[in-house]
């Protein structure tokens, strides 16, 4: 890892996953993260993830920005900006801030956008979250 004034450069780190590899497990990282091979697990990285057009990723991932051109199976959490590709197919649960999709993006399943963070006022003007709003709710 190499290091600049001030400390060492983690969201500089990139991983990227070739085609015709395949992994099943789980993926922990600090950088940003390609895939164009196959993986089935667990993703958690800091930095922005990119499934390229032949890759596959079937299980969770949790991250600060998408790009998805290729496949996804599963739950997606991005914290602020996921974009789906023309070519993209995504089938499950997506939780996002700010959500992208290009036409002839495929896109089946649930999306709560804005939810993860924001805070709401309530009518006596103590603040919750939106989830713990619905929570509460149930």
């Amino acid at each position: 890892m190499m290091k600049k004034k001030g400390g060492p450069e983690l969201n500089q780190a990139s991983n990227r996953i070739l085609a015709g590899t395949s992994i099943e497990g789980e993926i922990h990282s600090k950088g940003d993260f390609r895939v164009d091979g196959k993986i089935k697990g667990k993703i958690e990285i800091t930095g922005k993830l990119v499934i390229g057009e032949n890759g596959h990723v079937e299980g969770e991932i949790i991250c600060a920005h998408a790009n998805i051109a290729g496949s996804f199976k599963g739950r997606l959490e991005v914290s602020e900006l996921l974009s789906l590709k023309e070519q993209a197919k995504v089938h499950g649960d997506v939780i996002t801030n700010k959500l992208s999709i290009e036409p002839g993006a495929e896109f089946t399943g649930s999306c709560n956008m804005g939810a993860v963070v924001r805070e709401m006022a309530n009518d006596d003007g103590s603040k919750e979250t939106r989830r713990e709003k619905e929570q509460a709710r149930a």
